[in-house]
């Protein structure tokens, strides 16, 4: 059986999010933007679980589009949090190399798919 890879990295970026969270929220005390960032950073991965018993491709690329939504959303909670002072230039670079490299597996899945879809 072949590895799911967008089902694992997305999985353990959500791991990566929630000790994210819990960084901020205990380190930093900051609230606010964190549980945004929780909020879509986990969310993108149980879209991806729930791709897996989509009715139609069309579902299913429908639900990876929602997924990417939440990782650009992602992106933007963890820019936010950088320029911000949250997080330092280490911390960020680690974790954007993570969703950038999520995003792109997410476009190329979704691209594919329907390349698939209108050949049929």
């Amino acid at each position: 059986m072949s590895e799911n890879v967008i089902k694992t990295k997305s999985f353990n970026f959500a791991l990566r999010i929630i000790k994210l969270f819990r960084f901020l929220k205990e380190e930093k005390k900051e609230f606010i933007l964190s549980k945004q960032l929780l909020r879509s950073g986990t969310s993108i991965g149980a879209l991806v679980r729930e791709s897996e018993q989509a009715e139609s491709k069309k579902d299913f690329i429908h639900k990876l589009a929602v997924a990417q939504k939440e990782a650009n959303e992602t992106d933007y909670w963890l820019e936010l949090l950088f320029q911000s002072g949250y997080l330092n230039e280490t911390q960020f670079k680690s974790i954007k190399s993570d969703i950038l490299e999520i995003n792109k597996i997410l476009a190329s899945i979704i691209i594919t798919t329907k390349q698939k879809l209108s050949a049929i």
